[in-house]
């Protein structure tokens, strides 16, 4: 029955089934072709959440073993939230995964993203019938973007209409992506730099499907977006959209997994933020920042030139260097913290330049189920500027080991269907917690302005509690949130610009990170105070990445038996 319903839904997504490494042998039509983002396509994933959600409900788990109950929970809790969220009149909902968006084609969504970077990163060309393929899924895209249009048409009839502000981050975009398309582009280009040993006419055949269908496609996309620029405002958050209030009301939900209002996340955003300045404080003060407030300080340090990379090409790659140099470090220390080690394979790469202007600082995720397909840890480059050497360590414990391509690798030997759901409370949260265990493991101890970057890190996740809330249900302006990650925290004005335009593309979505990782850290304490000297560390890790991917009520769960496993010992 889970391998069903795995099925059913990766049916609907099939580019999740190439990004997984399971669309061959009776599945290998998956290759070929991509997810329906029509509304006819949304409403026919709905009905088979629909079926699938009642039937796991029907089941008795009483006899099942607590691994299988676990499955259920995690569906049953993923299937419900999307339900809601498709119930809704408009946006894009993410079916066991992280990216809830009211509009469907922005600066940071939409198939004219998604498409070029996916095609060249996750779908293979090893021959001929992969070549087919990728042509095959060329001739969809068309189709799927024109899906996109007809449902952010319908959006904008009904007044949803983006903020001006992110609406000129997108136009730019896609006019690139247009020019780029109309010449064949990268789409082109990424098929036919690796069909060189593949006998076929695969560039002309690859630019008459760009040129003839996917540029006049994104054209009719650009023109959507342009009518959109005359009717928008500038006021930022969900509160001014139709139905704005419910929309975020559900967006938080699924973001945290919890039932936590606006006000709640807003308060648990300040007061983490106060103790996490307490803590930086003293650091600040030892290297010679004394005067000012915690958020001015850093700031100051973010200008001191010894934590700066070069500028252009050559600061590109000090960077890429310096990552390399991290993932090395830390591949070492993972017997300290987990005794059920796995192999993660992983690649850094630049985001692509298109993306880059919508594109937070970075984002990483495991890789297939076969080995086949690596994680990435994508790294954004449009300035060098963006990054520190003291917060760049922290960002590669978060997005490779041990934080989300190390998780991805433990979710991947569970049941398909697990592999394949997610939750951004717990994404991000053990990602967070990642960090925290590299500062365990001594990755700062050498490097106190680096421990620096990391409690940063962890209060940038804090402030996201209060932008996020601040911005769509106490009606902040863009540039109040702006100042608030300045002033406050010391950011960098150049990164929190994208981000705060982010929250207001991805509503809720911010908050999962601060409140995932404190739930992990709590039920850590929990579990130590309980078992006391039968306390093991690596025990605690081992038994939240094995008990795979789950939203905060159902990992509660799964720590309670390990605590009773380890006293029954």
């Amino acid at each position: 029955m889970l391998e069903d319903i795995a099925w059913r839904l990766l049916r609907h997504e099939p580019e999740r089934a190439t990004s997984l490494g399971v669309d061959k042998d009776a599945h290998a039509e998956l290759r070929a072709a991509l997810e329906d983002r029509s509304q006819a396509g949304q409403d026919a994933y709905a009905a088979t959440l629909r079926e699938d959600l009642a039937a796991v409900r029907a089941v008795d788990t009483r006899a099942l073993d607590p691994a299988t109950r676990t499955s259920l929970e995690v569906i049953e809790s993923a299937y419900a939230t999307a339900l809601e969220g498709f119930a809704l009149p408009y946006g894009d909902v993410a079916v066991g995964s992280w990216r809830n968006a009211p509009y469907v084609i922005i600066q940071n969504v939409g198939a004219y993203l998604d498409a070029p970077r996916f095609l060249d990163a996750e779908h293979p060309v090893r021959d001929a019938q992969d070549a087919e393929a990728y042509l095959s899924r060329l001739e969809g895209l068309a189709r799927q973007l024109d899906g996109e249009l007809e449902r952010a048409k319908a959006a904008t009839d009904r007044g949803v209409v983006p903020p001006a502000f992110l609406l000129e981050r997108a136009l730019p975009q896609l006019e690139r992506s247009i020019t780029d398309a109309q010449s064949g582009g990268p789409l082109v280009a990424s098929l036919v730099d690796r069909t060189k040993e593949i006998p076929g006419d695969w560039r002309a055949r690859a630019e008459a499907i760009v040129t003839g269908a996917v540029a006049p496609a994104l054209a009719r996309q650009h023109a959507e977006l342009v009518r959109q620029r005359a009717a928008a405002t500038d006021d930022p958050g969900m509160w001014a959209r139709p139905d704005g209030d419910a929309w975020y009301a559900w967006a938080l939900r699924a973001s945290t997994t919890t039932p936590r209002s606006a006000e709640e996340v807003h308060a648990q955003g300040l007061a983490e933020l106060e103790e996490l300045h307490a803590r930086m404080d003293p650091i600040l003060r030892e290297i010679g920042y004394t005067r000012g407030s915690v958020g001015a300080r850093m700031t100051a340090l973010g200008d001191d030139p010894r934590y700066k990379f070069a500028e252009g090409d050559p600061g590109r790659a000090q960077i890429m260097a310096f990552i390399g140099e991290r993932i090395a470090w830390i591949r070492e220390q993972t017997p300290r913290a987990f005794s059920t080690l796995v192999d993660a394979k992983l690649e850094v790469r630049r985001l692509p330049p298109a993306e880059e202007p919508g594109a937070p600082g970075a984002y990483g995720g495991a890789g297939s189920i076969d080995g086949t397909i690596p994680g990435k840890m994508w790294i954004n480059l449009r300035t060098t500027d963006l990054h520190r050497r003291y917060d760049l360590p922290s960002l590669v414990h978060h997005e490779t080991i041990p934080g989300h391509i190390w998780e991805g690798e433990y979710s991947n030997r569970l049941p398909l269907i697990r592999s394949t759901l997610a939750f951004n409370v717990f994404s991000e949260g053990w990602a967070l917690y990642a960090e925290q265990l590299a500062d365990e493991l001594g990755a700062y101890d050498d490097h106190p302005v680096w421990r620096l970057g990391y409690l940063q890190s962890l209060a940038f996740r804090a402030c996201r509690m209060v932008v996020d809330t601040g911005l769509h249900a106490k009606r902040w302006g863009r540039e109040q949130a702006i100042e608030f990650f300045v002033a406050r925290n010391g950011s960098k004005r150049e990164e929190v610009e994208g981000e705060v335009d982010r929250y207001c593309a991805w509503p809720g979505q911010a908050c999962g990170y601060k409140v995932g990782h404190s739930e992990i850290a709590r039920l850590r304490a929990k579990a130590s105070a309980e078992l006391g000297a039968a306390y093991d560390l690596r025990a605690f890790n081992d038994a939240v990445v094995r008990g795979g991917n789950a939203p905060l009520d159902v990992l509660a769960k799964t720590i309670d038996r390990y605590v009773a496993s380890a006293r029954a010992r």
